[in-house]
């Protein structure tokens, strides 16, 4: 075996950095990605659990990753009331959006690629406990219940209504607070007849990752492993049963 001597190491890490005492990786199958041994097959820099960046699967990717959360929504109307709104127009997109973004775990939703689950239904925990189940299981996805609110917007929308950490993430909180982001995509515009339809469909699929936009195609399409979960035509055809354009023009019920 060849022995590298001392002062051969010293001119090679002199041109290339090195640090042969301690190297940290974070590895596709180290401890706090999927749970086996450190130095895996595909290895990615260290995080801090400060560390605003989400590790990725994949080198080079950052953010775009298999596991990381999408970007926060930019609200098309960030003045718009937070008030309660009421109406069958409201039941009819609550269903939408839950049919295209938790289809089949409804309000006890928790994003499929959260390797580490809520510690109970999301229904039973509240506030505080879900914000602390996020923290503690850094370099995953938390989107969470029936509207799958990713941790950014669910503060955010949180402290809009200045609802109290202690309270249960129930589901017609769940509601609530999906209201909030309906009227920022513009809903009261929408129903006074002063955002068209594809316009206001196009901001709510800014906000919910399983709605197509005019595409067809997710808005987050290819990030973090999004895409819509119903077609256009689909979407098209729902928004059209509550469009106050085509209700008083073609008498749709």
């Amino acid at each position: 075996m060849r022995v590298v001597s001392p002062i051969l190491l010293a001119v090679l890490c002199a041109s290339v950095p090195c640090n042969i005492a301690r190297a940290e990786s974070g590895s596709l199958f180290s401890q706090g990605n999927w749970g086996g041994a450190r130095g895996g097959l595909i290895a990615t820099p260290a995080l801090s659990r400060d560390s605003k960046e989400t590790p990725s699967l994949f080198v080079g990717r950052g953010a775009a990753g298999l596991f990381a959360e999408r970007p926060a929504h930019e609200p098309a109307f960030d003045t718009a009331s937070p008030v309660l709104v009421q109406g069958s127009d409201v039941a009819r997109l609550r269903a939408l959006i839950g049919a295209a973004e938790s289809r089949r775990d409804g309000y006890e939703a928790v994003q499929h690629g959260a390797r580490v689950k809520t510690p109970k239904p999301p229904t039973q925990m509240t506030l505080a406990e879900i914000y602390r189940w996020i923290e503690e299981t850094p370099g995953q996805p938390h989107a969470i219940g029936r509207y799958q609110f990713i941790p950014a917007t669910l503060r955010r929308v949180v402290a809009k209504l200045g609802i109290a950490p202690n309270t249960r993430f129930s589901p017609a909180v769940q509601d609530r607070l999906a209201d909030v982001l309906m009227a920022e995509a513009g809903l009261h515009e929408f129903r006074a007849g002063g955002l068209g339809r594809v316009a206001f469909m196009n901001n709510l699929a800014k906000i919910w990752a399983g709605l197509p936009n005019a595409t067809g195609k997710s808005h987050y399409h290819g990030y973090a492993g999004n895409r819509a979960s119903i077609t256009w035509a689909r979407f098209d055809a729902e928004m059209a049963r509550i469009d106050p354009v085509v209700i008083a023009g073609h008498g749709v019920e």
